[in-house]
């Protein structure tokens, strides 16, 4: 096990997704955290992507552990002209995820190494973890091309993976393998021409 993996967020694990299976998970979307530190681009880039390409059966959510308070600009301008929705979205902290009533989770996955060393939330139901490390484009430095391009590379790269997210059948696989391909996922290599 990764050293990352044993701090992306603490669960129980004798929850282990058993509602994955229960009849009140499948007749809801599976819920998705995407965390990151500020909550910013990358997350809410993932957040977005999985609402559109999940088809109702997976409802993504997004939280950073220090949030920025909003959402960054080339993020909305990039989500704008994908002609995926913008309304709604918000830099979050991942404590409302955490807090009593907040909506149960199935799955949580950190898209920046800086939130996959925290010590995340006890989350309830102890969701399935799991880290795709994504280069952060609000860092990236340079002039606005280079910094355009590097909002671009990042969502390309959370596009192809959710696309294998999606595609997963999460039904069918027991926690341990659902957790096993979810992590898989996060160690594809990109695909340049993607």
């Amino acid at each position: 096990m990764a050293a990352w993996e044993s701090m992306v967020c603490r669960r129980n694990p004798a929850a282990d997704l058993r509602r994955l299976r229960s009849d009140s998970v499948s007749e809801r979307p599976l819920s998705v955290l995407f965390l990151c530190t500020g909550n910013s681009a990358r997350s809410i880039l993932a957040e977005r992507l999985l609402d559109h390409l999940g088809r109702g059966r997976f409802r993504g959510y997004s939280a950073g552990s220090h949030p920025k308070g909003a959402v960054h600009p080339r993020a909305l301008e990039l989500l704008g002209r994908m002609r995926l929705p913008t309304e709604g979205l918000r830099s979050k902290g991942w404590d409302e995820f955490a807090a009593p009533g907040a909506v149960p989770l199935d799955v949580v996955i950190t898209v920046c190494d800086d939130a996959a060393g925290e010590i995340c939330p006890v989350w309830p139901g102890g969701p399935a973890t799991a880290h795709w490390g994504i280069e952060d484009p609000a860092s990236a430095a340079g002039s606005d091309a280079e910094r355009r391009r590097a909002f671009e590379r990042a969502y390309r790269t959370l596009e192809q993976r959710i696309r294998a997210f999606v595609e997963l059948p999460v039904e069918s696989l027991d926690p341990a393998q659902l957790r096993e391909r979810i992590g898989a996922i996060g160690r594809m290599r990109d695909d340049p021409g993607a």
